[in-house]
């Protein structure tokens, strides 16, 4: 009996769960385009795959547990002699617990056949066994290490990223940063998309383990950034949203000044793009001109996400932060000042060690001067490596989650007033699709970013009998809840 060629012998079908961020959900693609290149099927459904990736967070207590019980649920799925009906050959760990956990993954979890660091990404190839493709050549490497910024070398004699106190981790940091070259599969609807602009962050803030996980900042070259953005445009993406720990750094390490604006400046010249917003920007690295390019190009959205993680100068200052109400309160008053309708959106952290009563009073005063449309609240989580973790005064759980309650009772006021306000605005409105909820009620964004803020709602269609995700439509606001807005198309 001859024996199969290559041609006849099935791709290997590999599942891909993905944990955490948007920038998590970025690594996935790149990781789920190479593997397709490679040859591999991608599986939406664990039961038929023969190999199963699980790309984790491990940046607080509860992500990292969502991440264990996710390895422990996919590993149900493997071959064994326990369990001969399941497909699954290998099980595979990917993402910031494996930076975190290295050694330590595989001797608790024995399911686990390999791990992929979160800077280590072309390693998946080999990991779910299958071979580079031959034409992937070598100078188009994602993986090419890129010169750091002045800061993140002197923090890092200064022993920011460090990871002695990590047992099972190893000294290296992750360098890699993909590029335009790079295979992705997308694993959001094409119409809109995320596109990394930079990867890891030199920030000394005293709560974060991310500078461990994810390595220095770095930028990516903006030629590359533009030539994602055109080819996604033209394969039908019109809202973009850029991502990386800190956006409003991008270009310093390239020495680009305005960098981000420069960016964006550019990319509204797409003519495909109808949308472009970024996430995660630094208080302190708001300019100017990042503000006037933001207010002069529609095609970029008035929406500033802005994490200052709190408003106490001396909780901050502890943070390692700096800033303060009154700072902040200057700062949010130009913004609003130069953009019009500007949502804004933040998130805080609430028992940080050393947080008195009195400094969560003005925090809740700031949040009340300040009406955010946006607003996340976290309790502090004593994570080992961060600096906050040697730090005495430690606030207990019970005052922590009382105090994270309280001041989201406060926002859901503001919220709620805020949004009914809105009742009766019309603006133009990206339909996403049916809602995950009920197929009565259709999904949308405008305002807000996708997957962070609350929902717009569409449950009344007007005259249109088929309409298409994807698709930009006139609405109007009818109605409003606590976070949630519903409305009509006109």
């Amino acid at each position: 009996m001859p024996s199969q060629t290559a041609s006849e012998v099935a791709p290997k079908k590999i599942g891909f769960v993905s944990l955490g961020c948007p920038k998590n959900l970025v690594d996935s693609e790149v990781m789920m385009g190479m593997l397709a290149s490679a040859g591999a099927e991608i599986t939406p459904r664990a039961e038929d795959a023969d190999v199963i990736v699980v790309n984790t967070c491990s940046f607080i207590d509860v992500a990292k547990q969502e991440s264990v019980d996710t390895i422990l649920r996919m590993a149900e799925y493997k071959t064994s002699s326990e369990n001969p009906t399941g497909r699954a050959q290998k099980l595979i760990v990917a993402g910031c617990l494996v930076e975190r956990y290295r050694n330590e993954i595989q001797k608790n979890i024995p399911e686990v056949d390999a791990v992929v660091g979160t800077g280590e990404l072309q390693q998946i190839l080999q990991a779910a066994g299958l071979a580079q493709p031959a034409a992937v050549a070598l100078d188009t490497s994602p993986f090419r290490i890129l010169n750091g910024r002045a800061e993140g070398n002197a923090r890092q004699q200064a022993g920011r990223f460090a990871r002695e106190e990590w047992a099972g981790a190893i000294a290296d940091l992750p360098n890699y940063l993909y590029d335009d070259a790079t295979p992705r599969l997308l694993a959001t609807p094409r119409h809109a998309v995320y596109i990394k602009i930079a990867e890891g962050c030199d920030h000394p803030c005293a709560f974060c383990i991310i500078p461990q996980l994810r390595g220095k900042f770095r930028s990516r070259r903006f030629e590359s950034v533009i030539a994602e953005a055109q080819r996604l445009a033209q394969n039908g993406a019109r809202e973009i949203t850029l991502i990386g720990q800190d956006t409003t750094c991008y270009g310093e390490d390239l020495g680009l000044n305005d960098g981000l604006a420069l960016l964006l400046e550019r990319l509204a010249q797409i003519e495909e793009l109808r949308w472009i917003r970024f996430l995660y920007a630094y208080p302190n690295k708001i300019t100017g001109k990042l503000l006037e390019v933001i207010a002069a190009n529609p095609k970029v959205c008035s929406y500033i996400d802005l994490p200052l993680q709190h408003s106490s100068a001396p909780v901050l200052r502890a943070m390692k932060r700096g800033g303060g109400s009154e700072i902040f309160l200057k700062s949010i008053e130009k913004m609003r000042r130069m953009i019009p309708n500007l949502t804004l959106r933040t998130s805080f952290i609430v028992g940080f060690p050393g947080e008195t009563e009195p400094h969560f009073r003005e925090l809740c005063d700031f949040v009340r001067a300040v009406e955010f449309d946006w607003l996340g609240v976290f309790g502090y989580s004593d994570e080992e490596g961060a600096q906050a973790f040697h730090l005495d005064r430690k606030v207990s759980p019970g005052t922590i989650e009382r105090r994270r309650r309280e001041l989201m009772r406060v926002q859901r006021q503001i919220s709620k007033r805020k949004k009914k306000a809105w009742i009766g605005r019309e603006f133009d409105v990206l339909l996403e699709g049916p809602s995950e909820d009920t197929d009565l009620l259709w999904e949308g964004t405008e305002m807000h970013a996708p997957e962070i803020d609350g929902k717009l709602y569409v449950n009344d269609f007007g005259g249109i009998t088929d309409p298409e995700p994807g698709q930009f439509y006139r609405c109007q606001l009818t109605e409003a809840r606590d976070y949630d807005v519903i409305a009509r198309l006109t």
